[in-house]
Formats: structure tokens, sequence, C-alpha cells
């Protein structure tokens, strides 16, 4: 590969909401599929990767999550608006390049994560799971649980 064609570049991305889905086509030929879900749990921003190793926060709660805009960022990256206001991500071209070669092992990743943080099978997964978040104390926070939130 010569220096200008290190990071494949997008030639096609498509947001499709029915399906939850973002479609991206890549100048090597390469095509992935993304699902809206694990673009957000993954997303590179700061309040989601946290600010360096062992920081990053775990991800409740995304599995309906919707992409309500998709913005460029110069000619290197896009901006989504996903459908619970998180938007400060900014996804570089090798980012999502990344992401789609490395679904599978990212994915299970995901799904350990929340295994380890007690959400049995893909619990975590579900809307319900940001109200109840588990505490290393046992405790278990939500709407009533007598904590102001």
């Amino acid at each position: 590969m010569t220096e200008k064609t290190a990071t494949p570049q997008p030639t096609g991305l498509t947001v499709h909401n029915q399906s939850r889905v973002l479609d991206v086509a890549f100048d090597d030929g390469s095509t992935f599929t993304l699902p809206f879900e694990y673009l957000r749990v993954y997303s590179p921003s700061a309040e989601v990767q946290g600010h360096g190793k062992g920081q990053e926060t775990l991800q409740l709660g995304k599995r309906l999550v919707g992409i309500t805009g998709l913005e460029p960022v110069g000619n290197y990256a896009v901006q989504p608006t996903f459908s619970d206001g998180h938007n400060s991500g900014l996804y570089t071209w090798a980012y999502l390049y990344k992401l789609g070669a490395q679904q599978a092992t990212l994915w299970q990743a995901y799904l350990d994560q929340l295994a380890a943080a007690g959400y049995p099978g893909d619990s975590g997964r579900d809307a319900k799971a940001d109200m109840t978040v588990k505490q290393s104390s046992g405790h278990v926070h939500g709407p009533s649980c007598g904590h102001k939130h």
C-alpha cells in the first residue's frame, strides 16, 4: 500500500433506519453492515471510552438505539447523532474500518463485558438495563431505590 492509500476511504455510507444498520463500503472493496447499537456501544467519544485505558464506560440499554443524523466531519470522519442524544463521537474512516473488520470479536467482547457486569445473557442490551445499574455493594440503583438520581 502506498502512503496515500494506507487507510481505505469510504465509497458509500447508507443509513437504514428501519433495520437499524449503517452500510459502509470502502475503496479496497470491503463492505460492512454495522448495527446502530454496535456503533453506539463502541462510540469513540470520551464519554464512552474515557480518557485512558480502564476508564471505559459500559454502555447499557442500547438495543433499540437509532441514528437521527449523520454529519460529515471534513474529509476524514462522520459524526452520528443517536436517538438517545449521544452525538460526541467522531468516527474516522480508519475507526469505521476497524469496527467492520473486527466486528465479530468486538461484539463478543461487549457481550462478555455485560456478562461480567452481572447481566445474564444479553439483558444489558435492553432499555431497562439503563435504569438498573448494579453497584459493587450489591445494591441495585433504579428509579425506586430511594436515592436521588
